[in-house]
């Protein structure tokens, strides 16, 4: 119903279920632009991604938003075992090419992509689980595409819950969200971002939609120049999308995890990589989340 007076999603995607907001393929091959370059990954972000990883000893990995597979092919070069999983099969296209592009390397070919939604993750994947993975990544402000249908998150939390059947114990769940209080508060997005380097990004224009006084979706208009050779300033360069998201408040979010692991987990949240007080208005938290033995 909301989307029936304010467009929340770029023309052509659903309205229905677990959104995959690329559905119309036109988003999916701007994104790829985007961040589509692995060597655009801030060396923070590998560095804080792969040192965590390698410290707690994790090996085997599901990427449960892969996306076009960017943070699979990085932990896949570095060393680690990836099940790559998303919902969206028109993202999954790209990742699925990178595997047939590299098919040559052990890596690569044992990379394991398959589609799969939250709601239902541990019956699609049933057959990949095992003992459970030793970390489950859930990275790039992806759980917050997720909306609110029923306005009780209850399908976040059964998301998570299946999350956490997919983590073994010991193991970690590692997901982020965007700095939404922030962005409820001034209206406006930070503009550095902590994942990408990417040249392509020229503006991001954030809207803040309230139902019944209360914030329900985080409407963004990214602008990406297609030609970074080109003027930016140059319409025929620049593509528009629009992509909406549930904004998680970090107190709010940070209970249902709590409540979904149990006090026993240890709960460490990050602001952009770096600890919690150490940076005012964070673009984005991470959350990290050891499941009890």
């Amino acid at each position: 119903m909301v989307d029936s007076v304010f467009r929340t999603r770029s023309f052509g995607t659903p309205a229905e279920g677990v959104n995959d907001q690329y559905a119309d393929g036109r988003a999916a091959k701007v994104w790829e632009i985007f961040i589509g370059d692995k060597k655009q990954r801030t060396q923070n972000y590998r560095d804080f991604l792969v040192g965590l990883l390698r410290q707690k000893g994790c090996r085997r990995i599901l990427d449960v938003a892969c996306g076009t597979g960017v943070d699979s092919v990085m932990l896949l070069e570095e060393g680690f075992e990836v099940v790559s999983v998303d919902a969206s099969d028109k993202m999954l296209k790209h990742a699925l090419k990178s595997r047939w592009d590299r098919r040559k390397e052990h890596a690569f070919d044992n990379w394991v992509i398959e589609e799969a939604n939250w709601l239902t993750l541990p019956s699609d994947i049933s057959h990949l689980i095992g003992e459970g993975f030793d970390a489950v990544i859930c990275l790039g402000n992806s759980f917050a595409h997720m909306p609110d249908s029923f306005d009780d998150q209850r399908e976040q939390r059964q998301a998570l819950a299946n999350f956490e059947r997919c983590v073994k114990p010991g193991g970690l769940l590692l997901i982020d969200h965007r700095n939404y209080d922030y962005i409820i508060t001034t209206g406006s997005t930070p503009p550095k971002c902590i994942y990408y380097n990417s040249n392509h990004m020229t503006d991001i224009k954030t809207s803040v939609l309230y139902v019944a006084g209360k914030p329900k979706i985080i409407t963004m208009d990214y602008m990406i120049a297609l030609d970074e050779e080109n003027n930016k300033e140059n319409s025929e360069y620049i593509s528009e999308f629009r992509l909406s998201y549930y904004p998680h408040r970090l107190t709010i979010f940070s209970d249902m995890l709590t409540e979904i692991f149990s006090h026993k987990a240890k709960h460490t949240i990050y602001a952009d990589f770096k600890s919690l007080n150490q940076v005012k208005n964070p673009g984005f938290y991470i959350h990290v989340l050891e499941k009890h033995r």
